[in-house]
C-alpha cells in the first residue's frame, strides 16, 4: 500500500501510563471507517513486557501495525533529552526529536499525546493540508503567550505579541522533511539553552517558541480538553488528573467514553489509582531527573 493510504502516528508512554495508552489505541480502531493502513510508532519509555503484550492485544485488526521504539535509542546521538525542574516524566522531551527517528520518507506524521482518546476518524484529520507550514495545532488552554499561568513567561523579551496565541503539544501535526530541512532540533535546542530559567511546561515551551506565529491552528475539537464540557468533541484528551486516578473530578462523560473503550482492552476496569500513587510518580519524575542531570 502506497504512502497516500497509510496514516503514521508517534506516541510517547511510560509503564504507569500504559492503561491510558490501552484506550488511545483501542479508541482508533474502532473509529477508523476509511480504510487507510495505520502505523503506530510506540515510544517505550520502560513499558514492561507483560504491558507490551497487553497493548499488543488491545488491536485486533490487521490494518493498525504497531512498531515499538525504545526511547534511549530514538534520540540521536548529536543531542540529549532536556532536564528542567518540573514534575512531567523526561519522556515528554522526546517530542522534539520525532522527525529523526521516524522512517525518512515519509512528509506528514501525527503525534498524539498517551492520554487521549479518539471519537472521529483520525483520516479526517491527516487529510488536513498543511500548506508550507510545518506543524499544526490546537491553542492550548491557556490561549496565548501571555497566559499568567502557562504561556511563555519572557514573552516580553522574546520579543512576541502578548496576544500571540499558543499551542498544546499534545497534538501535533508535523510536516518531519522541512523541519529537518531547517534543521528545527537544533534551533529547539538553542532555545531551551539560552531560556532554561524561562522553560515552563516542558517541551511545549521550546515549541511555542521555536513556532511562534508559524503553526497551522487546527479546530478545537481535535484536541478538547477534559476540563470543559462539548457535545461533539473529535479527540479529547485528559491534561492534569487522569481518568484512572481516584481523583478525577473533570466531565464525567469524558470518563465514561474512556471506560468504554479500555473495557474492551486487556486492562477491562482496573481499580482507580489513589492520590498517594499519583503524587508518588510526581516524585519518581522528578527523582529521574536529577539523577538524569548528574549523570548527563
Amino acid at each position: 500500500m502506497s504512502d497516500e493510504n497509510r496514516i503514521s502516528i508517534v506516541t510517547v508512554c511510560d509503564n504507569h501510563f500504559s492503561v491510558l495508552l490501552a484506550a488511545l489505541l483501542k479508541s482508533l480502531e474502532l473509529n477508523h471507517h476509511s480504510g487507510e493502513l495505520i502505523d503506530i510508532f510506540i515510544v517505550s519509555d520502560k513499558i514492561s513486557s507483560k504491558n507490551k503484550e497487553y497493548l499488543n492485544k488491545s488491536i485486533s485488526t490487521s490494518s493498525i501495525l504497531l512498531h515499538w521504539l525504545d526511547m534511549q535509542q530514538v534520540i540521536p546521538p548529536r543531542w540529549t533529552i532536556p532536564v528542567d525542574n518540573s514534575s512531567f516524566p523526561l519522556n515528554v522531551y522526546v517530542r522534539l526529536f520525532i522527525p529523526y527517528f521516524i522512517p525518512e520518507h515519509l512528509d506528514k506524521i501525527l503525534f498524539l499525546d498517551a492520554d487521549m482518546i479518539v471519537l472521529k476518524d483520525i483520516s479526517d484529520l491527516w487529510k488536513t493540508d498543511m500548506s508550507n507550514h510545518i506543524i499544526a495545532g490546537v491553542v492550548d488552554k491557556s490561549k496565548v503567550v501571555s497566559s499568567t499561568w502557562g504561556g511563555i513567561p519572557n514573552y516580553k523579551e522574546l520579543g512576541l505579541d502578548p496576544q500571540t496565541k499558543y499551542f498544546n503539544a499534545g497534538l501535533q501535526l508535523i510536516n518531519p522533511k522541512k523541519w529537518r530541512d531547517l534543521n528545527y532540533t537544533d534551533q529547539l535546542m538553542e532555545i531551551g539553552r539560552v531560556n532554561k530559567e524561562h522553560v515552563k511546561w516542558g517541551d511545549q515551551y521550546y515549541l511555542n517558541v521555536a513556532f511562534a506565529n508559524k503553526w497551522l491552528e487546527l479546530d478545537a475539537r481535535w484536541n478538547w480538553y477534559a476540563v470543559f464540557e462539548h457535545q461533539d468533541p473529535y479527540i479529547i484528551h485528559f491534561v492534569g488528573t487522569k481518568p484512572i486516578y481516584a481523583s478525577y473530578n473533570y466531565v464525567k462523560s469524558f470518563k465514561d467514553e474512556f471506560y468504554k473503550y479500555l473495557s474492551l482492552t486487556p486492562y477491562k476496569n482496573p481499580k482507580p489509582i489513589s492520590e498517594f500513587k499519583r503524587n508518588a510518580k510526581k516524585y519518581y519524575n522528578l527523582i529521574e531527573k536529577k539523577l538524569s542531570s548528574i549523570f548527563k
